[in-house]
Protein backbone atom coordinates (compact mmCIF):
# COMPACT_ATOMS: atom_id res chain seq x y z
CA UNK A 1 0.00 0.00 0.00
CA UNK A 2 1.46 3.37 -1.04
CA UNK A 3 1.87 6.29 1.37
CA UNK A 4 -0.94 8.19 -0.40
CA UNK A 5 -3.32 5.19 -0.12
CA UNK A 6 -2.41 4.81 3.56
CA UNK A 7 -3.13 8.50 4.18
CA UNK A 8 -6.50 8.15 2.45
CA UNK A 9 -7.38 5.09 4.56
CA UNK A 10 -6.44 6.88 7.79
CA UNK A 11 -8.53 9.88 6.71
CA UNK A 12 -11.56 7.64 6.01
CA UNK A 13 -11.25 5.99 9.43
CA UNK A 14 -11.01 9.44 11.02
CA UNK A 15 -14.19 10.57 9.24
CA UNK A 16 -16.02 7.41 10.42
CA UNK A 17 -15.06 8.19 14.02
CA UNK A 18 -16.23 11.78 13.63
CA UNK A 19 -19.59 10.64 12.21
CA UNK A 20 -20.01 8.13 15.07
CA UNK A 21 -19.37 10.85 17.63
CA UNK A 22 -21.93 13.10 15.91
CA UNK A 23 -24.52 10.31 16.05
CA UNK A 24 -23.88 9.71 19.77
CA UNK A 25 -24.22 13.44 20.41
CA UNK A 26 -27.56 13.61 18.58
CA UNK A 27 -28.95 10.58 20.50
CA UNK A 28 -27.85 12.08 23.82
CA UNK A 29 -29.45 15.41 22.96
CA UNK A 30 -32.77 13.75 22.02
CA UNK A 31 -32.74 11.85 25.31
CA UNK A 32 -32.24 15.02 27.30
CA UNK A 33 -35.01 16.82 25.40
CA UNK A 34 -37.38 13.88 26.03
CA UNK A 35 -36.69 13.99 29.75
CA UNK A 36 -37.19 17.76 29.80
CA UNK A 37 -40.56 17.43 28.03
CA UNK A 38 -41.79 14.84 30.54
CA UNK A 39 -40.81 17.03 33.43
CA UNK A 40 -42.64 19.94 31.85
CA UNK A 41 -45.86 17.88 31.52
CA UNK A 42 -45.74 16.90 35.21
CA UNK A 43 -45.49 20.53 36.24
CA UNK A 44 -48.45 21.74 34.15
CA UNK A 45 -50.36 22.84 37.25
CA UNK A 46 -47.62 24.99 38.65
CA UNK A 47 -48.29 28.58 39.81
CA UNK A 48 -48.82 31.43 37.29
CA UNK A 49 -45.56 33.10 38.22
CA UNK A 50 -43.63 29.91 37.53
CA UNK A 51 -45.41 29.63 34.16
CA UNK A 52 -44.40 33.16 33.22
CA UNK A 53 -40.84 32.45 34.29
CA UNK A 54 -40.81 29.28 32.21
CA UNK A 55 -42.25 31.15 29.22
CA UNK A 56 -39.58 33.84 29.51
CA UNK A 57 -36.90 31.17 29.77
CA UNK A 58 -38.25 29.38 26.68
CA UNK A 59 -38.30 32.68 24.79
CA UNK A 60 -34.68 33.27 25.77
CA UNK A 61 -33.77 29.74 24.67
CA UNK A 62 -35.49 30.25 21.31
CA UNK A 63 -33.61 33.51 20.84
CA UNK A 64 -30.29 31.85 21.67
CA UNK A 65 -31.09 28.95 19.35
CA UNK A 66 -31.87 31.39 16.54
CA UNK A 67 -28.56 33.16 17.11
CA UNK A 68 -26.73 29.85 17.04
CA UNK A 69 -28.47 28.89 13.81
CA UNK A 70 -27.55 32.22 12.22
CA UNK A 71 -23.93 31.78 13.29
CA UNK A 72 -23.89 28.29 11.84
CA UNK A 73 -25.38 29.57 8.60
CA UNK A 74 -22.76 32.30 8.49
CA UNK A 75 -19.96 29.81 9.08
CA UNK A 76 -21.06 27.54 6.28
CA UNK A 77 -21.57 30.24 3.64
CA UNK A 78 -19.30 30.09 0.61
CA UNK A 79 -17.82 32.35 -2.02
CA UNK A 80 -17.02 31.42 -5.60
CA UNK A 81 -13.50 32.40 -6.62
CA UNK A 82 -11.45 31.75 -9.74
CA UNK A 83 -7.84 30.63 -9.36
CA UNK A 84 -5.41 29.94 -12.21
CA UNK A 85 -7.10 26.60 -12.96
CA UNK A 86 -10.83 26.85 -12.36
CA UNK A 87 -13.76 28.23 -10.41
CA UNK A 88 -13.74 27.04 -6.78
CA UNK A 89 -16.36 27.24 -4.02
CA UNK A 90 -14.58 28.31 -0.83
CA UNK A 91 -16.05 28.58 2.69
CA UNK A 92 -16.14 32.14 4.03
CA UNK A 93 -13.89 32.61 7.07
CA UNK A 94 -12.65 28.99 7.15
CA UNK A 95 -11.21 27.89 10.49
CA UNK A 96 -8.67 25.28 9.37
CA UNK A 97 -6.45 26.97 6.81
CA UNK A 98 -3.09 25.94 5.38
CA UNK A 99 -1.06 28.28 3.18
CA UNK A 100 1.87 27.21 1.04
CA UNK A 101 2.16 30.48 -0.90
CA UNK A 102 4.90 32.88 0.18
CA UNK A 103 3.03 35.76 -1.44
CA UNK A 104 0.19 35.44 1.11
CA UNK A 105 1.79 35.19 4.57
CA UNK A 106 2.16 38.87 5.38
CA UNK A 107 -1.33 39.70 4.10
CA UNK A 108 -2.94 36.93 6.16
CA UNK A 109 -0.88 37.84 9.21
CA UNK A 110 -1.80 41.54 8.96
CA UNK A 111 -5.48 40.53 8.82
CA UNK A 112 -5.17 38.34 11.91
CA UNK A 113 -5.93 35.09 10.06
CA UNK A 114 -4.97 31.94 11.96
CA UNK A 115 -3.17 29.22 10.01
CA UNK A 116 -2.98 25.54 10.89
CA UNK A 117 0.25 24.75 9.05
CA UNK A 118 2.86 26.48 6.88
CA UNK A 119 6.28 25.62 5.38
CA UNK A 120 8.36 27.32 8.07
CA UNK A 121 11.65 26.28 6.49
CA UNK A 122 11.11 28.69 3.58
CA UNK A 123 9.61 31.63 5.48
CA UNK A 124 11.12 34.68 7.19
CA UNK A 125 12.35 33.75 10.66
CA UNK A 126 10.37 36.60 12.24
CA UNK A 127 7.02 35.65 10.67
CA UNK A 128 4.30 35.35 13.36
CA UNK A 129 3.43 31.94 11.90
CA UNK A 130 7.00 30.71 12.23
CA UNK A 131 7.19 31.93 15.83
CA UNK A 132 3.86 30.30 16.78
CA UNK A 133 4.43 26.74 18.07
CA UNK A 134 0.74 25.96 17.49
CA UNK A 135 1.28 26.33 13.73
CA UNK A 136 2.64 23.07 12.32
CA UNK A 137 5.69 23.03 10.06
CA UNK A 138 5.30 21.40 6.64
CA UNK A 139 9.02 21.91 5.96
CA UNK A 140 10.14 23.06 2.53
CA UNK A 141 9.07 22.55 -1.08
CA UNK A 142 11.80 20.04 -1.82
CA UNK A 143 10.74 17.53 0.85
CA UNK A 144 7.37 18.72 2.24
CA UNK A 145 5.65 16.78 5.00
CA UNK A 146 2.34 16.28 3.21
CA UNK A 147 1.10 13.97 5.97
CA UNK A 148 0.56 17.10 8.08
CA UNK A 149 -1.81 18.47 5.44
CA UNK A 150 -3.84 15.24 5.37
CA UNK A 151 -4.02 14.94 9.16
CA UNK A 152 -5.07 18.58 9.63
CA UNK A 153 -8.36 18.01 7.74
CA UNK A 154 -8.21 21.57 6.32
CA UNK A 155 -11.17 23.51 4.97
CA UNK A 156 -8.87 25.54 2.72
CA UNK A 157 -5.39 24.99 1.28
CA UNK A 158 -3.70 27.91 -0.50
CA UNK A 159 -1.01 26.92 -3.01
CA UNK A 160 1.39 29.06 -4.99
CA UNK A 161 4.94 29.76 -6.11
CA UNK A 162 7.34 27.17 -4.60
CA UNK A 163 4.52 24.66 -4.00
CA UNK A 164 2.66 25.10 -7.29
CA UNK A 165 3.84 21.70 -8.56
CA UNK A 166 2.02 19.94 -5.69
CA UNK A 167 -1.42 21.19 -6.71
CA UNK A 168 -2.86 17.92 -8.07
CA UNK A 169 -1.29 15.81 -5.35
CA UNK A 170 -2.73 17.95 -2.56
CA UNK A 171 -6.16 18.05 -4.20
CA UNK A 172 -6.20 14.25 -4.16
CA UNK A 173 -4.91 14.15 -0.60
CA UNK A 174 -7.65 16.41 0.84
CA UNK A 175 -10.71 15.86 -1.41
CA UNK A 176 -13.09 17.58 1.04
CA UNK A 177 -11.06 20.78 1.20
CA UNK A 178 -11.16 23.80 -1.10
CA UNK A 179 -7.72 23.89 -2.76
CA UNK A 180 -6.85 27.10 -4.58
CA UNK A 181 -3.75 27.85 -6.64
CA UNK A 182 -2.66 31.50 -6.60
CA UNK A 183 0.60 30.94 -8.46
CA UNK A 184 1.84 33.83 -10.63
CA UNK A 185 3.66 33.00 -13.85
CA UNK A 186 6.84 35.03 -14.05
CA UNK A 187 8.78 32.17 -15.61
CA UNK A 188 11.01 32.36 -18.67
CA UNK A 189 8.06 31.12 -20.73
CA UNK A 190 5.80 34.00 -19.65
CA UNK A 191 5.12 36.46 -22.47
CA UNK A 192 4.35 39.33 -20.07
CA UNK A 193 5.98 38.64 -16.68
CA UNK A 194 5.52 42.25 -15.56
CA UNK A 195 1.78 42.35 -16.24
CA UNK A 196 1.45 38.86 -14.76
CA UNK A 197 3.11 39.98 -11.53
CA UNK A 198 1.01 43.13 -11.16
CA UNK A 199 -2.32 41.48 -11.97
CA UNK A 200 -1.45 38.34 -10.02
CA UNK A 201 -0.63 40.19 -6.80
CA UNK A 202 -3.79 42.30 -7.00
CA UNK A 203 -6.08 39.41 -7.95
CA UNK A 204 -4.72 37.18 -5.18
CA UNK A 205 -5.19 39.94 -2.62
CA UNK A 206 -8.80 40.55 -3.70
CA UNK A 207 -9.52 36.79 -3.62
CA UNK A 208 -8.21 36.54 -0.07
CA UNK A 209 -10.33 39.56 0.83
CA UNK A 210 -13.45 37.76 -0.39
CA UNK A 211 -12.62 34.57 1.51
CA UNK A 212 -11.83 36.24 4.83
CA UNK A 213 -14.34 39.13 4.73
CA UNK A 214 -11.56 41.68 4.27
CA UNK A 215 -12.78 43.28 1.06
CA UNK A 216 -12.10 46.87 2.11
CA UNK A 217 -8.59 46.05 3.26
CA UNK A 218 -7.89 44.12 0.06
CA UNK A 219 -9.18 46.90 -2.19
CA UNK A 220 -7.03 49.46 -0.37
CA UNK A 221 -3.93 47.31 -0.79
CA UNK A 222 -4.64 46.94 -4.51
CA UNK A 223 -5.21 50.70 -4.90
CA UNK A 224 -2.03 51.55 -2.96
CA UNK A 225 -0.14 49.08 -5.14
CA UNK A 226 -1.36 50.76 -8.33
CA UNK A 227 -0.39 54.16 -6.97
CA UNK A 228 3.08 52.95 -5.98
CA UNK A 229 3.64 51.70 -9.54
CA UNK A 230 2.61 55.06 -10.99
CA UNK A 231 4.97 56.82 -8.57
CA UNK A 232 7.94 54.79 -9.80
CA UNK A 233 7.00 55.34 -13.45
CA UNK A 234 6.69 59.08 -12.96
CA UNK A 235 10.09 59.42 -11.28
CA UNK A 236 12.11 57.36 -13.79
CA UNK A 237 13.60 59.61 -16.49
CA UNK A 238 13.36 56.95 -19.19
CA UNK A 239 17.05 57.00 -20.12
CA UNK A 240 19.11 55.94 -17.08
CA UNK A 241 20.38 52.39 -17.41
CA UNK A 242 19.45 49.85 -14.77
CA UNK A 243 21.27 46.75 -13.51
CA UNK A 244 19.73 44.18 -11.10
CA UNK A 245 21.68 41.60 -9.13
CA UNK A 246 21.15 38.84 -6.58
CA UNK A 247 23.76 38.40 -3.84
CA UNK A 248 24.02 34.89 -2.39
CA UNK A 249 26.83 33.25 -0.45
CA UNK A 250 29.03 36.27 -1.02
CA UNK A 251 28.67 35.98 -4.79
CA UNK A 252 26.97 38.44 -7.17
CA UNK A 253 24.54 36.97 -9.71
CA UNK A 254 22.82 38.75 -12.58
CA UNK A 255 19.03 39.24 -12.43
CA UNK A 256 18.16 39.50 -16.11
CA UNK A 257 15.48 41.87 -17.44
CA UNK A 258 12.18 40.00 -17.73
CA UNK A 259 13.32 36.68 -16.27
CA UNK A 260 15.54 37.53 -13.28
CA UNK A 261 14.45 36.72 -9.75
CA UNK A 262 12.31 39.51 -8.19
CA UNK A 263 13.73 42.32 -10.36
CA UNK A 264 13.22 40.85 -13.84
CA UNK A 265 9.49 41.66 -14.31
CA UNK A 266 10.05 45.25 -13.18
CA UNK A 267 11.89 46.12 -16.39
CA UNK A 268 8.59 45.57 -18.19
CA UNK A 269 6.45 47.22 -15.50
CA UNK A 270 8.47 50.45 -15.38
CA UNK A 271 9.99 50.53 -18.86
CA UNK A 272 13.55 50.52 -17.55
CA UNK A 273 16.51 50.60 -19.94
CA UNK A 274 18.74 47.58 -19.21
CA UNK A 275 22.43 48.22 -18.69
CA UNK A 276 23.20 44.66 -19.76
CA UNK A 277 21.38 41.84 -21.53
CA UNK A 278 22.60 38.28 -22.01
CA UNK A 279 21.51 35.25 -23.99
CA UNK A 280 19.95 32.24 -22.26
CA UNK A 281 19.01 34.15 -19.12
CA UNK A 282 17.14 32.25 -16.40
CA UNK A 283 14.98 32.68 -13.31
CA UNK A 284 17.61 31.04 -11.10
CA UNK A 285 17.20 31.93 -7.44
CA UNK A 286 20.85 32.96 -7.23
CA UNK A 287 20.86 34.87 -10.50
CA UNK A 288 22.81 34.09 -13.66
CA UNK A 289 26.55 33.65 -13.70
CA UNK A 290 27.97 36.94 -14.99
CA UNK A 291 31.35 38.30 -13.97
CA UNK A 292 31.56 41.48 -11.92
CA UNK A 293 33.86 42.78 -14.64
CA UNK A 294 31.04 42.44 -17.18
CA UNK A 295 28.71 44.24 -14.76
CA UNK A 296 31.27 47.00 -14.27
CA UNK A 297 31.85 47.36 -18.00
CA UNK A 298 28.12 47.94 -18.56
CA UNK A 299 28.44 50.87 -16.12
CA UNK A 300 24.79 51.07 -14.93
CA UNK A 301 23.32 54.33 -13.69
CA UNK A 302 21.28 52.37 -11.14
CA UNK A 303 22.06 49.16 -9.26
CA UNK A 304 19.22 47.13 -7.70
CA UNK A 305 20.21 44.48 -5.17
CA UNK A 306 18.41 41.45 -3.71
CA UNK A 307 20.09 39.95 -0.64
CA UNK A 308 18.95 36.33 -1.00
CA UNK A 309 20.60 35.11 2.21
CA UNK A 310 18.94 37.81 4.32
CA UNK A 311 15.55 36.15 3.69
CA UNK A 312 16.63 32.65 4.69
CA UNK A 313 17.34 30.78 7.92
CA UNK A 314 21.09 31.13 7.28
CA UNK A 315 20.94 34.93 7.33
CA UNK A 316 23.01 35.16 10.52
CA UNK A 317 25.92 33.27 8.95
CA UNK A 318 26.03 35.11 5.62
CA UNK A 319 27.85 38.19 4.41
CA UNK A 320 25.37 41.09 3.95
CA UNK A 321 24.82 42.08 0.32
CA UNK A 322 25.80 45.66 1.07
CA UNK A 323 29.22 44.50 2.27
CA UNK A 324 29.67 42.36 -0.84
CA UNK A 325 28.90 45.33 -3.11
CA UNK A 326 31.06 47.75 -1.10
CA UNK A 327 34.00 45.33 -1.04
CA UNK A 328 33.98 44.54 -4.77
CA UNK A 329 36.87 46.53 -6.33
CA UNK A 330 35.47 46.05 -9.83
CA UNK A 331 32.26 47.90 -8.94
CA UNK A 332 33.63 50.89 -7.10
CA UNK A 333 33.91 53.17 -10.14
CA UNK A 334 30.57 52.49 -11.81
CA UNK A 335 28.10 55.37 -11.93
CA UNK A 336 25.54 53.65 -9.70
CA UNK A 337 28.09 53.32 -6.87
CA UNK A 338 29.75 56.72 -7.20
CA UNK A 339 26.37 58.46 -7.43
CA UNK A 340 24.86 56.44 -4.61
CA UNK A 341 22.18 55.04 -6.91
CA UNK A 342 21.81 51.67 -5.16
CA UNK A 343 18.47 50.30 -4.00
CA UNK A 344 18.28 47.21 -1.77
CA UNK A 345 15.13 45.11 -1.65
CA UNK A 346 13.61 44.58 1.84
CA UNK A 347 15.67 42.02 3.76
CA UNK A 348 13.00 39.29 3.74
CA UNK A 349 12.03 39.65 0.07
CA UNK A 350 13.38 36.26 -1.04
CA UNK A 351 10.91 34.39 1.18
CA UNK A 352 8.22 37.05 1.50
CA UNK A 353 7.14 38.26 -1.94
CA UNK A 354 3.86 39.65 -0.66
CA UNK A 355 2.08 42.67 -2.06
CA UNK A 356 3.25 44.53 1.07
CA UNK A 357 6.86 43.71 0.23
CA UNK A 358 6.48 45.11 -3.27
CA UNK A 359 4.72 48.18 -1.91
CA UNK A 360 7.67 48.83 0.41
CA UNK A 361 10.14 48.26 -2.42
CA UNK A 362 8.29 50.46 -4.91
CA UNK A 363 8.05 53.28 -2.40
CA UNK A 364 11.81 53.06 -1.85
CA UNK A 365 12.43 53.04 -5.62
CA UNK A 366 10.24 56.12 -6.19
CA UNK A 367 11.98 57.96 -3.38
CA UNK A 368 15.45 57.11 -4.70
CA UNK A 369 14.62 57.95 -8.32
CA UNK A 370 13.14 61.30 -7.31
CA UNK A 371 16.33 62.47 -5.56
Amino acid sequence: MSKLQLLKKLREEKMKKINLLKAITIISTLSILSTACAASDNQAGAASQASETTQASETSEVSETTQEENTETEGTSTVEITDIHRSVSVPVNPQRVISLDSRTYETLSDWGIKLTAVPKDVMPADSPYVLDDMVQNIGNHREPNLEIIAAADPELVIIGQRFASYYEEIKELVPNAAVIDLNIDVSKEAATPGANLVNGLKDSTLILGQIFNKNEEAEKLAADFDQAIENVKSTYNGSDTVMAVVVSGGEIGFSAPGTGRVWGPMFEIFGWTPALEIDNSTTDHKGDDVSVEAIAQSNPDWLLVLDRDAGTSSAGDSVPAQDVINNSPALQNITAVTAGHIVYAPADTYTNESIQTYLELFEELAKALAE
